[in-house]
């Protein structure tokens, strides 16, 4: 499964120290050179070793756009959700990883599949590779400065049965 990513949905999972849920679900991670920009600036010192060291392992790839980056008309992003919507459209991957709202709708809107930490965690539940959701939420929300809608939350735990 082909994969490209923003740059929140790498950094958080590095900053809870699950980076490594992405190349055990999809192998290879695609992302834009402004992406590469975005994570090289985290302050985080444990995460961004942990993303030098994919791409040091090469399973974090930056890929280069064939076109400027920029949006139809009337959509309006930072650089770095404009990258990434762009390359997976380039790339015509299996799924775009992207956690702002805004971001999947343009995303959405364009045909891409997206996906962000929350599912990746509910897939990393299934995949019995943690115990429970509700704990990394905890750590996403205490470490990362993630904001999870109570109601979104809800649903998520719903789904894995917590």
């Amino acid at each position: 499964m082909r994969a490209v990513s923003n740059t929140s949905p790498i950094s958080n999972l590095a900053i809870i120290g699950r980076l490594d849920f992405l190349q055990r679900r999809y192998q290879r991670v695609h992302i834009p050179q402004q992406v590469r920009e975005e994570l090289a600036a985290l302050s985080h010192r444990a995460a961004r070793q942990a993303i030098e060291g994919a791409l040091t392992q090469h399973w974090l790839v930056v890929e280069k756009l064939a076109e400027a980056p920029a949006l139809p008309a009337g959509l309006s992003l930072d650089r770095g959700e404009t990258a990434a919507i762009l390359l997976a459209r380039q790339m015509n991957t299996d799924v775009l990883l992207i956690d702002e709202r805004q971001g999947r709708e343009v995303a959405r809107r364009l045909g891409l599949a997206v996906a962000g930490v929350l599912g990746e965690l509910v897939y990393a539940r299934n995949a019995k590779w943690i115990l429970n959701v509700r704990d990394e939420i905890a750590r996403l929300r205490q470490d990362a400065g993630f904001f999870v809608d109570a109601e979104i939350e809800r649903f998520i735990l719903d789904q894995v049965g917590e």
